[in-house]
């Protein structure tokens, strides 16, 4: 059974950078693709970005993250990165590492498309 582990999340103040680690127990078709999601307060979960586990990551980034965070793979190390910066206090939330098996490009930030997630890491930003 996959296992995803995150870690990295802490609290940073705005401007700040952190590193965001998934570590995937193992490859199946359960982890063709990963993702990031995160979950503040009261609101929906969000996409925030994914990438494909397999020779072309094709890496695909939420709107409100573009230019400033980065996925990232080390296939040897069964490992995603997420390289956040220049974070804002709107990016305060627990974030998620999923995954899951082939998903069309028009789903991939639909959480229920994820068959396997990780127990959240909390991210704070102050202002």
């Amino acid at each position: 059974q996959v296992q995803l582990v995150e870690s990295g999340g802490g609290s940073v103040q705005a401007g700040g950078s952190l590193r965001l680690s998934c570590v995937r127990s193992e490859n199946s078709y359960l982890t063709n693709y990963v993702a990031w999601f995160r979950q503040a307060p009261g609101k929906e979960r969000e996409g925030v970005a994914v990438l494909y586990t397999g020779p072309t990551p094709s890496p695909y980034y939420g709107d409100s993250v573009k230019g400033r965070f980065t996925i990232t793979p080390n296939n040897a190390k069964n490992t995603a990165y997420l390289q956040m910066n220049s974070l804002q206090p709107e990016d305060t939330a627990v974030y998620y590492c999923a995954s899951g098996p082939w998903i069309d490009s028009s789903n991939w930030f639909r959480p229920e498309m994820y068959k396997v997630w990780g127990q959240g890491t909390q991210v704070t930003v102050s202002s």
